[in-house]
Order: structure tokens, then C-alpha cells, then sequence
């Protein structure tokens, strides 16, 4: 594959206006919820689903509670109905036709207005229209009726014909339900190996009336084209229209960027049916355009557009948006010294290094997802210097707000399809539904700056290359055509168009019942055990809180250490590998309070990994490398300007804040977006020259300093693993705690090194700007930045600091 040029804008909180144009009336807030055999009947409130109309009514516990999410799995089996009576709001005969529009319907459901049957879905990730014209009256009855998606999915297995679709169930340790692959639905809400079984059911978006004279706009999008021949800026505004005429509809559409010096007016011709209209607008070229820049590496302007639409018919729609210039390629050629092509973005001609993690849905109830969850968990992603996620593709197509915020941020998106860690069937109703759900996620989506790119899957390809199903070997080409057939020839043609006391242990019922991935407690305990001495405190809560303090040092060790590594071979190939230019750890966020991969605990809380990605992640940073007993520094840079800089090394012996020999090597050039050696040394000369310190008695600190206060973080090496230390005495840990504006200050002092020293303020809800650190200086100030209102007295009383001598 070639490079490939993805020029994509976004819309921000669009806004259409319309003279005599269509009326618009949701039908979002309160509606009946009965079950299916009526025995409990409720209100519930739209957008929604079953399990938090119940939990909201005091009719079951939260669903998070301890064992739960298997007490309430009887929720997930039975068929809910919500209904709501409305009166309508309009004159009925004004118009040619109205509409029932559901934006997402979770999942299996026969859609009724005044006991008629409009019709049926079958996807949660799909936009359903209904026409009600002949149906609706002045007051009107409409009703969901849903069928168990479990239910639902085991009869769409046992109906295909064709060869078996695994996995036909999850893993016993998941908890889960069986036959996934077989509903379009949000693949985790099923069970994951992080995540709970809660197979939802309910109106998960808006639901709205629509009615409308000759024409209505269903979609608007637009995407920037930079002709480098020309060097100009031209604008691909793309609208989709449902015409109710049975006559082509011409008129003429004005489109304005006041602030680029930009206005052009089109004459146009809508057909009947589904009409589009697709206009080129050329930049004025005398005006300077500013691009939108991932995060790091630049602002993320946009331009306020207006698009007006004056057909013959007299109806006319002005449409606000904003509008933002990027360039992106996907780059993959030949590399000199290698047998593999590279893998790597430009945006606006820059190459970039990916910085980042995954997502994942944030709650396994969407509804409990709000602009502020999304706001806050994206920001944490920005204030440890990423600027990529991966929406990962067992989960959902995002709410719009995330892709703004990420457009607001300058957040990459590699954007999965909600495909994952199975084979699916494609038969013509299936396939069918998935076009529509494609159709309509890249229409609503492919405005965003933010999407960089579209993938087809999670892992699907890996699951038939490497036959993790057991698929006897003759029969594998047929699931290898299905793979094409689902992938290739549909989506890519498409595309290219709370915890309890007695659960307070490792081994509880409760810790094992949460660790979904086989295995993953004694995995991690085996982990730990390299490094660190095993938790043996006889208070069994003591000894769990050690363990997870452990975990989180071990978890945040690993990562750091994989991601200096990418970042340092992002210049070099070495057996004909690197040339690295990407680190999306997995993952960022957590769907419940679980053992899990996440670097932010369910309601945003940064683990320990995220403040060390914080620093691996930063634009400036030194990475120390061993190789056959020598010593390498690189200096890895992200900033767009070549700087000399000085290195500054530090040997500390572990039973002394005083270091026992440090280094300034001055003039270091580090190159721009780059990774550079700046410094070489065999190091058992460097402990020889250094008081003939040994590997398990010293530690090696450095760091990078320039001009105008240009400064890396302090990065480290160990020498060897920290059970083994020598020197390492128990220290005594104190705060003081005061107050400055809307933050606050923690003075930290040590009368020992200290590794791992962590500040934990429990429920307080904010974030430190540095946390799991190693304290090699008596003194350290830290900041606390609060999401909610807290005091001084608050916070010291709360304050609870530990470091790797506590761990009993």
C-alpha cells in the first residue's frame, strides 16, 4: 500500500436554522418501562436503558456492586417495553412527511405507533428512520418492545447454517454470555477480560419527530483537500438530503468563511429520493491558513463556516459549523537496511510520533456517560503529553462530544469498527445491517480532524493467521473469504466512501470474581516478584493495599520500559528493525472498578502508569539503555527545533540523598523529532570511578537541561532489580499541605531515598502533577489540581504517603 492522504475536518456543535423549514421535536424524558410479563413497571427516562431505570426507581442495587453483575444477569434475559403517550405538537396536514427518528436503539427491538408495527432493528450502532405520515394522530402511543439480545444472539447462531462462527462463548473466568458475534451490538456489554457481563437493553440516544415540506438535510460534512501543485486550500462540502418531491428541486447554496476571506455561491439541483449535493470551494489563497495540529505540536484552529440552502420551493437552511485545515498521510515505504516498509503519520507533511493509549467505553452504561466524564478523562490523556487514542473495537462508535473534544485537543483517533477477538457470519442480513451501521458512523464522523484513521477490526486477522479457534486446516479459506467478504469488499468500499471489608484481599471472591483474564492475579503476582520483595504483612488488608501499590509500580516499570524503547528506536534500524514512530499502550480507561490494564480507574483517578506516561511521554526526555555491559543515553526529542543542550548525570548510593558522583556534559546537540545516543559508558567504569559503587548498592539519576528553561524530566536506571538493593533504608515521609488560588501545594520531605514515593488523597477527586517518583533530594514540591471543591484540612486528613519501604 501507498501512502495514503486522509483529509479529514470536523463540525463543531453544528446548527441548522430553516425558514419554513422542518419541525423538530424530540421526544426524549420520561417513558414506561414494564417487563415482559408486566410484573415490574417503572418510569424511566430516555436516552436510557433498563438497568439504570431500575437503579434510579430503588428497584435493584448498583449494578457495580460486588457480585452483581451475575445477581442481575436475569435483567439482560427478560423482554422490557418502553412506551410513551404524546400529543403532537404541529398541524399534521401542513406537512408532506414526519418522520420517527431513533439515533441508537440498544438493540433488538419491533418499533410500534399506535399499534402499528413501523418496523424492526437490529443494531445498536445504526440511525433508524420511520415514516409515520399515514400513522400519526393528534395524541399517539409509541412503543419499543425489545427482545433479550442473549436470546436474540443464541437464536441467530442456531439458525446459521453455514460453518460454525467462533468463539461460541467467552472464557468461564469472564462471566459472560455466549454468541456475541451474532448481534451488532457493543461486543464487551457481552463480558470482556476487563469488563462485566451487562447485556443492555434501551433507547441509548435521542429519539425525535421530524416533519418536512419537499426537503430534509440528514447529513452535512466537510473535508479540506490541499492541492500541493496549486498550494491551495480547497473545501469538499458534501449534504444528504431526503427529498420528498417527486420532482428535482434546483436552487442555489452560499457557503462563507468570513475570517479566511472565503464566500462562493453554487447553483445546485436536488433529485428525488436520497439527494446529495457535493461542492468544491476554493480558499482564497491571499488568505493564511492555519492547520490544525495534533497535540504538542501546535494549536487546533478552526474556522466558523456558514452554509446556507435557497431552493425554489422557498424553504431555506442555514448551516453554522467549524471547519479545520489537516493534512494526513499514512506513510509506508521501503527503509534502507530493511525488509519491511515503514509505518508512520504525517500530519501537514510533518512526521509524528504517536503518543497514547486505547479506549474504551467508559461505563457499561452509556447513559451515566457525561460531556464531563468524557472531558476529564480526555484531558488526563492531554496532560500526560499523548496525543493519540485508539477507539478500541469492542466497544461503541463514540458520542459526538468525544470526537469534539479530541478535535479541541489536538487527540488523534485511530478509529476501529466494532469488530473484536471473534469471526463473524456474512450472510445477506447481516451484511446488509452492518453497510447501513458503516454508512451512517462515517457520514456522521468523518469530519473530524481528530480521525486519522479508520481500522477495520481488533485482532480478527491475527485470530484466522493464527487459528486461535482450532479451525481444522481444510476448512480455513472459508473463513478466510468471509474475512474479505465482511472487511474488504463491504466496510473498506464503504470507508473509502464501589468494593466491600471482606473483600479487601488478593485471593477474596470478590478480587478473583473482578479478574476476568485467566490467570491475570497470579500473572501479576509472578510479575511483581521479579523485581520487588512479595507483601507478607499479617493484616490481610495491609497486605492487599501493599499488593496493589506493587502492582501499580510493576504495571507503570513495564510500560515505561517498553515505550522509552520505541521512542529512542524511532531513528535507528538494528537488524533490520526500528524506525518506531508509535506507543499506544493498552489502556487507558477502565469500564468498572476491576484488575484491569488501564492507566485511569473507573471515574478518572491516574493510576500510577499515568503519571509515569506523563514523563515517557514527554516532548523532551532521556532514555538509558544497557547493551552488553555498556551504559547508552539517547536523548529523544518531539520539538520542531534542533537544541544544544546539557546533560546532567547523577550516581546515587542508595543509603545517601547525597549524590556520590554526577556528570554535566555540556553542548549535547539533540536533534528535532529525533532520537539521538548523547552519551556512552562501559558501567563498571562509572562505578568504579564512583567510589566503586556496585549495581545493587547505587542508582543512576539524569536529566536534560537548556536555555529559557527548557528542561526534560528526571529520568532513572536501576542497576538492578530493587529486592536485591543494598543501602536502602526505611524512611520517614512528611507533607505539609497549603493553599494557592485553586490549587495546592504538598512540600514533601524524606530523610532517606525513596522509590516509588505515592501521594493518595482517597476520595478526594483531582490529580498530582508528579506521583510514583523516585526522591533522591530531602525536599520536593508537588501540586495538586482539585476537580472539586476541597480545603487544606481535607486534604491532610486524607493524605496517605507510601513508598517501596512500606511494603511490609
Amino acid at each position: 500500500m501507498g501512502p495514503a492522504a486522509l483529509l479529514l475536518p470536523v463540525l463543531l456543535l453544528p446548527l441548522a436554522v430553516a425558514a419554513g423549514g422542518p419541525e423538530v421535536h424530540s421526544l426524549r424524558g420520561s417513558w414506561r418501562l414494564r417487563s415482559g410479563n408486566g410484573s415490574v413497571s417503572l418510569r424511566a427516562e430516555v436516552p436510557g436503558c433498563v438497568h439504570t431505570a431500575l437503579l434510579c426507581r430503588g428497584l435493584i442495587q448498583d449494578p457495580y456492586y460486588r457480585f452483581n453483575d451475575v445477581m442481575y444477569r436475569w435483567i439482560s434475559l427478560d423482554n422490557w417495553t418502553y412506551s410513551r403517550t404524546f400529543k403532537t405538537p404541529f398541524d399534521i396536514r401542513k406537512w408532506q412527511k414526519v418522520n420517527l427518528v431513533f439515533e441508537g436503539v440498544d438493540t433488538v427491538a419491533q418499533i410500534l405507533l399506535n399499534n402499528v408495527t413501523l418496523g424492526r432493528t437490529d443494531n445498536m450502532f445504526n440511525r433508524y428512520s420511520f415514516d409515520i405520515t399515514s400513522v400519526i394522530q393528534e395524541v399517539n402511543l409509541v412503543e419499543v418492545r425489545f427482545l433479550s439480545a442473549i436470546s436474540y444472539a443464541a437464536e441467530q447462531s442456531r439458525c446459521h447454517k453455514a460453518h460454525g462462527i467462533p468463539p461460541a462463548c467467552p472464557p468461564p473466568v469472564q462471566k459472560g454470555e455466549c454468541h456475541v458475534n451474532f448481534i451488532r451490538k457493543e461486543q464487551c456489554s457481552f463480558s470482556w477480560d476487563w469488563g462485566p457481563s451487562f447485556p443492555t437493553q434501551g433507547i441509548w440516544k435521542d429519539v425525535r419527530i421530524e416533519a418536512y415540506n419537499h426537503y430534509h438535510l440528514i447529513y452535512f460534512s466537510v473535508t479540506p483537500i490541499f492541492a500541493k501543485s496549486a498550494q491551495q486550500w480547497y473545501l469538499e462540502v458534501e449534504s444528504i438530503f431526503d427529498v420528498v418531491s417527486s420532482k428535482p428541486i434546483a436552487g442555489h447554496v452560499t457557503v462563507n468563511i468570513p475570517k479566511l476571506q472565503t464566500q462562493q455561491t453554487f447553483s445546485v439541483k436536488l433529485q428525488p429520493g436520497e439527494g446529495s449535493i457535493v461542492l468544491l470551494l476554493n480558499i482564497n489563497k491571499s488568505a493564511a491558513v492555519e492547520a490544525w495540529w495534533p497535540n504538542g505540536h501546535g494549536k487546533q484552529t478552526g474556522y466558523n463556516m456558514t452554509t446556507t440552502f435557497m431552493m425554489e420551493t422557498g424553504c431555506q437552511i442555514v448551516k453554522f459549523s467549524k471547519v479545520y485545515f489537516r493534512t494526513v498521510e499514512l506513510v509506508q515505504e521501503p527503509i534502507p537496511g530493511s525488509p519491511g516498509l515503514s509505518f508512520y503519520f504525517r500530519i501537514n507533511g510533518r512526521p509524528i510520533f504517536i503518543k497514547g493509549s486505547n479506549w474504551i467505553p467508559a461505563d457499561s452504561f452509556q447513559d451515566r456517560v457525561t460531556y464531563d466524564t468524557l472531558r476529564l478523562l480526555l484531558k488526563s490523556a492531554a496532560d500526560a503529553n499523548m496525543n493519540a487514542l485508539r477507539v478500541w473495537g469492542g466497544g461503541i462508535y463514540e458520542q459526538d462530544e468525544f470526537y469534539d473534544i479530541c478535535d479541541e485537543m489536538g487527540i488523534m483517533i485511530w478509529q476501529d469498527f466494532m469488530f473484536a477477538c471473534a469471526l463473524y457470519p456474512t450472510d445477506q442480513n447481516y451484511l446488509e445491517s452492518v453497510r447501513a451501521e458503516v454508512s451512517h458512523q462515517v457520514r456522521r464522523l468523518k469530519s473530524h480532524p481528530s480521525i486519522i484513521l479508520w481500522s477495520g477490526n481488533n485482532e480478527n486477522e491475527a485470530a484466522i493467521a493464527s487459528n486461535w479457534f482450532s479451525i481444522p486446516n481444510p476448512d480455513i479459506g472459508a473463513y478466510i473469504k468471509d474475512y474479505v467478504t465482511l472487511y474488504v469488499k463491504n466496510i473498506r468500499e464503504i470507508v473509502l466512501t464501589v468494593s466491600s471489608p471482606e473483600d479487601w484481599s488478593y485471593t477474596s471472591n470478590f478480587s478473583v470474581h473482578r479478574q476476568h483474564h485467566e490467570g491475570g492475579n497470579i500473572q501479576m503476582l509472578q510479575e511483581i516478584g521479579r523485581h520487588f520483595k512479595l507483601p507478607q504483612s499479617p493484616d490481610p488488608v495491609k497486605q492487599f493495599k501493599d499488593i496493589i501499590y506493587l502492582s501499580q509500580v510493576m504495571q507503570a516499570q513495564c510500560i515505561k520500559t517498553e515505550t522509552e524503547f520505541y521512542r529512542f528506536s524511532q531513528s535507528e534500524i538494528i537488524n533490520g528493525e526500528g524506525h518506531t514512530m508509535g506507543a499506544l499502550y493498552w489502556q487507558l480507561n477502565d469500564i468498572w472498578q476491576a484488575p484491569s490494564w488501564a492507566s485511569l480507574e473507573y471515574g478518572g483517578k491516574w493510576k500510577l502508569l499515568h503519571y509515569f506516561a506523563q514523563n515517557f511521554f514527554a516532548p523532551l526526555l532521556p532514555v538509558a539503555y544497557e547493551d552488553k555491559g555498556m551504559l547508552h543515553i539517547y536523548g529523544v526529542s518531539d520539538l520542531h527545533e534542533e537544541h544544544k543542550l546539557t546533560l546532567r548525570v547523577a550516581v546515587h548510593a542508595w543509603s545517601s540523598l547525597e549524590p556520590i558522583c554526577t556528570l554535566a556534559k555540556e553542548g549535547v546537540t539533540v536533534k528535532a523529532q529525533s532520537a539521538v545516543p548523547i552519551y556512552k559508558e562501559s558501567i563498571s567504569d562509572l562505578l568504579e570511578r564512583c567510589r566503586n559503587c556496585t549495581r545493587k548498592s547505587c542508582v543512576i539519576t539524569f536529566c536534560l537541561v537548556g536555555e529559557d528553561g527548557l528542561r526534560s524530566p528526571t529520568n532513572h536506571y536501576f542497576l538492578s532489580s530493587l529486592k536485591d538493593v543494598v543501602g536502602l533504608e526505611k524512611t520517614q515521609l512528611s507533607a505539609s499541605v497549603s493553599q494557592q488560588d485553586d490549587i495546592y501545594i504538598f512540600v514533601l520531605q524524606t530523610t532517606a531515598i525513596a522509590p516509588f514515593v505515592t501521594l493518595d488523597v482517597g476520595s478526594i477527586k483531582g490529580r498530582f502533577s508528579d506521583n510514583g517518583f523516585l526522591m533522591t533530594e530531602k525536599k520536593k514540591m508537588v501540586v495538586f489540581y482539585p476537580w472539586e471543591p476541597t480545603s487544606v484540612e481535607e486534604l491532610e486528613s486524607s493524605l496517605i504517603l507510601t513508598s517501596l519501604l512500606d511494603i511490609v
